[in-house]
Formats: structure tokens, C-alpha cells, sequence
């Protein structure tokens, strides 16, 4: 009679451990804390520079990224099936644990006041990297290694006349 009794009161006889294994209370206890802050995430250096490439490149008066001789092995890179666009061209990064730096060489248009295009770029960067990657960015060196001028060509092969 004590083990009936014992049934009708907890639902499950005196040795029956699987009903209180797969409850919820077991799990609660496991692993400690909120699950979102086990484990480690890493950012590789080439995330954040495609970030502040892309960040970078949304501001008006930049026309290009990197340098004359980046630009144009770019270009050719461009070119070949397969390749593809070079978003971190221009952009070198180093990351930390918790912070971040970048380096930017980029093409200002012609008639842009330069030390605008900078600060809107710097204030860009930032705010994209550390939105999307939760670095604390700590310094953004721009280094202005061109101006477009108005009648400047771009640097491009002219078209194969065989298709």
C-alpha cells in the first residue's frame, strides 16, 4: 500500500529516476549561465576589412580604394571569370580580442573637401564595425593616396572588337 500511495502522490513510483531526468530542472542546473555567453566567437582581420570596405565606400566624395597599383591589379583581377570584386582593397585590419584597428587608403573625387571625406568616413567605419561585430574600433588611419579629377579616365582596357 505505501508504494501505491507513494505513485499517486508524485506520479511516478519511489525508484523511478527517468521522469525527473527529462524534466526541465536537471537542465537548468547544467552549464551555468545564459547560453548565449558560452563559448568564444572569433573575427578574422579579413570580416572587419570587408565591413570598412563596404562602410567606407558608401560615403560620397570617396571615388576609389587603395592605391594606383592596387587599383589596377584589381581591375585586372576583376576581369578574369571567377574573380571576384575586391571589397577589402585599400583596407588592412587588425583584430584583438575586444578591439580593433584599420588602416584605409582611398581616392578622393575632385572638388571634396578632403578632411570631411575623412570624418565621414572614420564616424562610417566605426559605427559599421562595431555594430556588426561588437569590437570596439580604436583608431581609423586614412591615408589619401589620390585625387579623381573630373576629366580623368578610369584605368580600363578598351573592349576586344572579337566577341
Amino acid at each position: 500500500m505505501t508504494d501505491m500511495t507513494e505513485r499517486n502522490r508524485t506520479g511516478k513510483a519511489e525508484g523511478d529516476q527517468t521522469a525527473e531526468l527529462s524534466t526541465g530542472r536537471r537542465g537548468a542546473r547544467r552549464g551555468g549561465g545564459d547560453p548565449g555567453t558560452r563559448g568564444r566567437t572569433t573575427i578574422a582581420d579579413g570580416v572587419v576589412e570587408k565591413i570598412a570596405g563596404l562602410a567606407a565606400r558608401d560615403v560620397v566624395g570617396v571615388h576609389a580604394m587603395g592605391s594606383g597599383l592596387s587599383r589596377t591589379f584589381g581591375a585586372v583581377r576583376d576581369r578574369v571569370p571567377g574573380g571576384s570584386k575586391a571589397v577589402t582593397r585599400g583596407v588592412k585590419a587588425e583584430v584583438g580580442e575586444v578591439q580593433t584597428a584599420l588602416d584605409l587608403e582611398i581616392v578622393v573625387e575632385y572638388g571634396m573637401a578632403i578632411a570631411d571625406v575623412a570624418r565621414a568616413v572614420r564616424e562610417n567605419v566605426v559605427a559599421a564595425v562595431e555594430r556588426m561585430t561588437g569590437l570596439e574600433v580604436v583608431e581609423v588611419n586614412i591615408a589619401v593616396s589620390d585625387v579623381k579629377l573630373p576629366d580623368e579616365e578610369e584605368q580600363e582596357e578598351p573592349e576586344p572588337r572579337l566577341q
